[in-house]
């Protein structure tokens, strides 16, 4: 298997496991998948300006976007549009992305991290409780931030 694919797969059983034993919510790997799917869009959008000699995304706002979670979309997009793989600089600066984001990944699993975790999740919910008021928006939400618990 690719690496690229290797990567994405462990972190979506990373995730699924991460909720599964209660440790976050199903929000955050909605996130993840959300900020991905942005990533591979601003690739391809990029490569598409390359062929075509157009406006080109910035390179800052595609390390960006890897960086608020689109790394594995990123990386997807990278290999299968052959986009960004040469430049070494790009390249260095892309996996300093993804190290950070496995390292707040892993940050979210320790006693400070869980409870940061856990008081950011609730205020969210509080806020929106607030601002939808109730509702089926509100159901949807405070299922996604809601922590799995183990019987």
């Amino acid at each position: 298997m690719k690496q690229f694919y290797c990567s994405t797969l462990l972190l979506f059983i990373g995730l699924v496991s991460s909720y599964w034993f209660g440790y976050t919510p199903a929000l955050l790997g909605l996130l993840y998948l959300l900020a991905s799917l942005i990533a591979y869009y601003l690739y391809a959008k990029d490569k598409k300006a390359a062929i075509n000699g157009m406006w080109r995304v910035p390179e800052n706002t595609l390390h960006l976007s890897a960086l608020l979670g689109g790394w594995p979309g990123a990386m997807v997009a990278q290999q299968r549009l052959r986009h960004k793989t040469k430049k070494t600089r790009f390249r260095l600066v892309f996996y300093l992305t993804f190290l950070i984001n496995i390292g707040f990944v892993l940050w979210l699993h320790t006693p400070a991290g869980s409870q940061k975790l856990h008081t950011s999740v609730y205020t969210l919910a509080s806020f929106a409780g607030g601002l939808f008021g109730g509702g089926q928006v509100l159901t949807v939400l405070l299922q996604l931030t809601r922590f799995h618990v183990i019987p």
